[in-house]
């Protein structure tokens, strides 16, 4: 359990995941809060507070040299910034992407020598650019810059603000079950695991409302000790629908899709846990029979301790 845990080594850990997850999807400079800001790299504490009071007071960012006029972010700052702040429908169609501003140049020219324009980022025409470029070293050297930058350049422009989570595989939900209503009993599907915790995973099954599946209906094959060890937040499961409860909002799922396996499943976990019940209370009652034998060991007998009060008795 995390409380269990050297408290600075967690939190430091968690920052590092949060500031590489920031720093690879990049952030919306308009809409981003302070303490997101924060694990950009080169941004302070107290720039990112600069930032949410610059825009409060001038407006949103249409730019990204707008940046430099913040107040304590200098030239170094921004050039360590500018390439993860996105600029959604801004001046430049480049904002909107991880290209940083010193390749801007290049970018432009890049355009220019495949036949299209800076508008053509926004509009979608340039999917598929990398398959019209023949040979990506000769070119690199035409625009002055390194091959592994063109390549970034224009993976970024065939798709500019991509999202890495919208290339993970996404469940194929059935058309007839739109809303918790649709839902009946012993039906088969597809969903995405949103959550997970102690006692089971929450199942998004496209109703609207995260299905349950208790960590007891994991697997048919063995006991679940925790169900982290079976899925994880993103995984396309296959469900069977076991209950709904449309007034209180409740569904109930398994992973278990055989019904007879789940049932067996179900009394061999009942089973086990009468057993480790069984073998708890024994333990407990060696335990506190040992426990009296050792007091009364350590009894003594109690009253008062009359010595050296003679003298005070004649």
């Amino acid at each position: 359990y995390q409380h269990d845990m050297n408290q600075k080594k967690l939190s430091e850990t968690l920052g590092g995941v949060v500031e590489d997850s920031v720093n690879k999807v990049g952030v919306d400079l308009n809409t981003a809060s302070a303490s997101l800001l924060e694990y950009i790299s080169g941004i302070s504490k107290a720039v990112a507070k600069n930032i949410i009071d610059y825009r409060e007071t001038n407006g949103r960012f249409t730019n990204r040299k707008q940046l430099l006029k913040v107040a304590k972010l200098g030239p170094k700052a921004f050039e360590q910034c500018a390439g993860f702040m996105r600029i959604s429908g801004g001046d430049n169609p480049l904002d909107a992407t991880s290209v940083h501003p010193e390749s801007y140049d290049a970018a432009k020219k890049l355009l220019e020598v495949m036949g299209y324009d800076i508008d053509s980022i926004s509009s979608g025409e340039l999917i598929g650019l990398k398959s019209k470029i023949e040979d990506m070293s000769r070119l690199a050297d035409e625009l002055g810059i390194g091959t592994i930058t063109l390549e970034d350049i224009v993976k970024e422009l065939e798709k500019p603000g991509r999202d890495p989570r919208d290339e993970m595989p996404k469940p194929i939900l059935r058309k007839d079950v739109l809303d918790m209503k649709d839902l009946v009993p012993g039906m088969i599907l597809k969903g995405t695991v949103r959550n997970v915790i102690d006692f089971g995973a929450f199942v998004d099954i496209g109703v609207h409302q995260d299905g349950l599946v208790h960590i007891s209906q994991m697997s048919a094959e063995r006991r679940v000790e925790h169900p982290l060890d079976i899925v994880s937040v993103g995984d396309i499961v296959d469900v069977r629908v076991i209950d709904v409860d449309v007034n209180k909002g409740r569904i109930s799922l398994s992973m278990i899709l055989d019904e007879k396996a789940a049932a067996n499943r179900g009394r061999r976990n009942s089973q086990e846990e009468s057993n480790n019940k069984g073998g708890n209370k024994q333990h407990t009652k060696d335990n506190n029979s040992q426990d009296r034998n050792q007091n009364r060991k350590k009894k003594k007998p109690q009253g008062l301790n009359l010595r050296g009060l003679e003298k005070f008795m004649h």
